[in-house]
């Protein structure tokens, strides 16, 4: 913000200084010079949500016929110019705040009375008028479920789509190509890499089929219920109306909460939704490392895959390339676990009438929303789409995995296919081989039996 001097502002605890070009006044700088904690604003997508509400509020309150039109629309203007991102420069109260959000509340309510004022060429209320008919004890459960809601209807859904599209696409195309599948990180019997795959496609649809799910109890709004749950100084009406606009401003189905105590006191819808994000990021965690395992190597690791080379993997060692996009999305999830700690212990905070970590919780869930829909998109675009497969390593793996003596089980028994297993391990032989000699089998049956891609489709080898 170019700072040109100083104004001064007035509140009910007296005057101080405001840079003179700020479009907030004494409420928000008192919380910029209290809150100097993090240096991290609150999100874009948290001051893109308090517009909406703002201007749903006052859009409410002039249809039902307390707030005089003229304002009502330089307000409406105003906080739409706020959602769209126009202010964000003067958003400066940090995530560490008063635990009610109240400063952040404030910070809204000056920057869009100071925008409407302007337009209006007549005084707007940061507290009369912006503010009319909430408290911030409302506003900012209810911020923290618009922003919740736009954020998985923009991008955390739509990028985890994409990667389950990316996903299937992939599983098709290696529906054929047979590899060693494994357990305990030991080998075991064969599978596709088609199914891996799809195995990992699966997991995408169960975390957005979960995060749909959560975002039902998202959808229920804490509007109206001002202070404490009551919804004292606002019409009955007035949450109803507010959702409703909402709705029709954001095209997701938001709704008054059917119970304004529990929604003003506990923050569980976010807490839950932030579970379903945990289950999410460890998906993307174990799809992450399983690309790091296939790709290690080249030589000296499995070798199986060579992702897409991004860029030099080494400061010091030429010609080195490394797995980037799974370290990266790994970090994702080690992150998004981390901000789900937080947003539990937070969670646990509503002393009575109000939960008192509503900033932070909001930070860490919008956080962890963008970080998922950011990773699942890079995984998707240049780790999964661009990968490409080692055919010979494949083949040379399961002719000589002697846990295919699995498919010998029903016809020779476990302990003679024990030992035959172990003289392979032991003498480094072909288990065809070894077969041949300590089995009366015809190499026909033999080779119906061990045959690695009929063995991917399960059931008792050698039987239809």
């Amino acid at each position: 913000m170019n700072q040109q001097g100083f104004r001064t502002e007035k509140d009910s605890m007296g005057e101080l200084q405001v840079p003179e070009s700020a479009r907030y006044g004494a409420q928000t700088q008192r919380a910029v010079d209290n809150f100097a904690i993090s240096d991290t604003p609150m999100p874009r997508r948290f001051i893109q949500a308090l517009g909406l509400i703002k201007a749903a509020c006052a859009e409410a309150n002039r249809d039902l016929g307390d707030l005089d039109a003229a304002i009502a629309n330089a307000i409406i203007q105003a906080a739409e110019s706020v959602a769209a991102g126009d202010h964000d420069a003067h958003f400066p109260v940090d995530v560490f705040q008063t635990g009610s959000g109240t400063s952040s509340n404030m910070n809204a309510n000056e920057v869009i009375a100071n925008l409407a004022t302007e337009s209006l060429g007549r005084p707007v209320h940061p507290n009369d008028h912006v503010n009319m008919s909430q408290s911030s004890n409302d506003v900012i459960p209810t911020a923290i479920h618009v922003a919740a809601g736009v954020g998985c209807a923009e991008a955390l859904l739509p990028a985890l789509d994409h990667l389950a599209q990316t996903l299937e696409a992939r599983a098709a195309e290696l529906a054929e190509v047979t590899t060693t599948g494994r357990t305990h990180l030991m080998d075991a019997m064969p599978i596709t890499l088609g199914q891996e795959v799809g195995g990992w496609a699966h997991q995408i649809r169960m975390g957005q089929a979960r995060v749909h799910d959560a975002l039902e109890r998202v959808k229920a709004l804490a509007q109206g219920g001002t202070a404490v749950g009551t919804g004292i100084n606002a019409r009955p009406a007035f949450g109803a109306s507010v959702a409703k606009v909402l709705a029709r401003r954001t095209g997701i189905d938001f709704v008054e909460s059917p119970n304004r105590f529990e929604s003003l006191s506990t923050q569980d819808a976010a807490v839950e939704l932030s579970g379903q994000l945990r289950v999410v990021a460890v998906s993307l965690m174990k799809m992450s490392n399983d690309l790091r395992w296939m790709n290690s190597g080249p030589l000296a690791g499995l070798g199986e895959i060579a992702l897409p080379a991004l860029q030099p993997g080494s400061s010091i060692m030429p010609g080195k390339v490394n797995p980037v996009i799974p370290e990266a999305v790994a970090q994702v999830g080690a992150q998004v676990i981390g901000n789900d700690t937080t947003i539990t212990v937070a969670g646990q905070s509503g002393n009575f009438q109000l939960n008192v970590m509503l900033p932070v919780i909001a930070h860490n869930l919008l956080q962890s929303i963008g970080l998922i829909a950011n990773g699942a998109n890079a995984l998707a675009d240049q780790a999964i789409a661009g990968f490409s497969v080692n055919q010979a390593r494949l083949e040379e793996a399961l002719g000589r995995n002697p846990i295919l003596v699995t498919a010998l089980n029903t016809v020779i028994g476990y302990e003679l296919g024990a030992k035959i297993a172990k003289r392979a391990y032991a003498e480094g032989r072909p288990l065809m081989e070894l077969a041949r000699e300590m089995t009366d089998l015809s190499d026909a049956d033999l080779e119906r039996l061990l045959d690695p891609k009929a063995l991917t489709a399960g059931g008792i080898p050698g039987v239809e």
